[in-house]
């Protein structure tokens, strides 16, 4: 018996001692990120994105490594054109997106700055529905008493979301790691129910209070790209931010800090494969971005949710649109909304809408401005257009604005404007031009000290893309908002108003 147990010892040992050996104190990692993605479906014409085809990419490195975790940097649940329709007598507001993720068993996502855009009643519902988890170390939750974190309340138990997420690996050989999130979002969305921190104060402290107790700390933020440069700067031990909020894929490199984002609405990913040494704490990336077409096939178990959503939009959409299916255009040249040259130059499709906003005030304007954020479709329309596709390329909806303003305000605006291409500020322009460095409205110099009359999109009166741009600047002498009667109610309906007039012109 003595013999049998010593026997049974000596084995335990044995495998025990040959465990160790094995631990080569190194582990490989995948991360498969994703930012700013508004639609569960395939865009332009189907040739790219589309969640389902993200997750044959997630099945597909989970085969290869089974360390492998599922992140979206932030912009999610607002705005999409399903986003407005109603099912059960409420508005969908990024349900079918928390739907689609949970499907998908995403890892960690971040809060951006689109997710305050829905009421707080609709964003605790997707929270509360979401089976992922959330992180910010900047935005809290406004009540009277004070600023709490956000929650998720499931069964009459309220989870709070973290300021910093922490997940545990192991490989085969037996190397075990803690690895550390921290995160932040741009305040550029402000909401009566939303306290935003400093984001670099927040990064700083985040940092600070996850660093001791994980092997490795990454970043998942939704910030402009000098932000996260900044916070590069400011923690350069963390070696990759995974970003969002840009809408362009890019990489760059501060000093040993890796920040990638990529292209919105998911035409592409970034998988990240990394290897960490518990021994000498390196830690190694190597970036891939990765095109999703339609060369990927759909995953099939998450393409039945989104054709499921998708059967819903055209179902429901007669509530919203008349005429849903009407042929309103015939566009022989494509008419460009795609993220890159809509927040960069002048296009097509934004000297469209600008001029579309003149007609909603029978042309009665001097001028008209939109800024390219408010053009979501990411997409080109060619051929035959119908009012389901402008609904698309201006979720948002709003009303058109007539403004006076003075010569020097509009000229500021105008200059902010230029200097802010390649971002949603960019603003896209009907009957004013540039020569040189001069601004010319129907061909004459802008002159400060006149009053003119613009037709705006009533965001760009809110001040969130142009700081001093507002009705309560003093060069801001008088706004009109259009009555539910007027064309200029609505901007999609006015688009479509002028797109009809002009293909009957025709």
């Amino acid at each position: 018996m003595k013999k049998t147990i010593l026997k049974k010892s000596f084995l335990l040992i044995l495998i025990l001692l040959v465990s160790c050996q094995k631990d080569d104190h190194k582990i490989d990692f995948t991360f498969l990120q994703i930012n700013d993605v508004y639609e569960i479906a395939p865009i332009q014409g189907g040739e790219f994105g589309g969640m389902a085809r993200v997750e044959t990419v997630h099945q597909e490195l989970l085969q290869q490594n089974p360390n492998t975790l599922l992140f979206l940097a932030g912009d999610f649940l607002n705005p999409s054109l399903l986003g407005t329709i109603k099912v059960d007598g409420e508005r969908v507001k990024g349900k079918q997106m928390v739907e689609v993720m949970n499907a998908m068993n995403f890892d960690l996502v971040a809060f951006g700055n689109h997710e305050f855009d829905v009421s707080q009643k609709e964003l605790q519902k997707r929270l509360n529905e979401s089976n992922f988890p959330w992180i910010s170390a900047n935005v809290k939750l406004k009540t009277n008493a004070a600023a709490i974190p956000f929650y998720k309340e499931k069964n009459g138990q309220k989870e709070t979301l973290g300021e910093t997420f922490i997940k545990e690996l192991t490989d085969e050989d037996g190397t075990k790691i803690k690895i550390g999130f921290i995160s932040v979002c741009i305040p550029s969305n402000p909401k009566e129910y939303v306290e935003y921190g400093n984001m670099f104060v927040k990064a700083r402290a985040s940092y600070a209070a996850i660093k001791d107790s994980v092997d490795v700390v990454f970043g998942l933020t939704h910030v402009k790209i000098a932000n996260d440069k900044r916070i590069a700067k400011l923690i350069p031990d963390l070696p990759l931010i995974m970003g969002g909020h840009e809408h362009t894929n890019m990489k760059h490199q501060v000093g040993s800090v890796t920040i990638t984002k990529a292209d919105a609405n998911a035409k592409t990913a970034y998988i990240h494969r990394i290897s960490y040494d518990k021994k000498t704490k390196k830690t190694k990336v190597i970036s891939e971005l990765k095109e999703i077409n339609s060369s990927v096939k759909e995953d099939e178990k998450v393409a039945v949710i989104v054709n499921k959503w998708q059967y819903i939009l055209d179902d429901k959409i007669k509530d919203v649109i008349d005429n849903p299916s009407e042929i309103i255009y015939n566009a022989k040249t494509p008419l460009d909304g795609r993220d890159k040259p809509i927040r960069s130059k002048q296009t097509n499709l934004g000297q469209v809408i600008t001029a579309a906003m003149s007609f909603a005030f029978n042309d009665k304007v001097d001028a008209a401005l939109v800024n390219g954020g408010s053009i979501r479709i990411d997409d080109q329309l060619s051929g035959n257009i119908t009012p389901v596709d402008i609904f698309r390329v201006l979720p948002y909806g709003g009303d058109i604005v007539k403004v006076t303003i003075k010569g020097r305000l509009l000229k500021r605006v105008l200059d902010y404007g230029q200097l802010a291409a390649g971002t949603g500020a960019y603003l896209h322009r009907h009957n004013i031009t540039l020569q040189g460095k001069d601004w010319l409205i129907a061909r004459e110099k802008i002159n400060p000290n006149k009053t003119y009359t613009v037709a705006f999109s009533d965001y760009l009166l809110k001040g969130f893309d142009i700081p001093f741009l507002s009705d309560k600047n003093k060069e801001v002498f008088s706004v009109y908002h259009p009555k539910e009667s007027e064309l200029g109610y609505d901007i999609r309906k006015a688009v479509v108003a002028y797109l009809k007039q002009k293909k009957n012109a025709n």
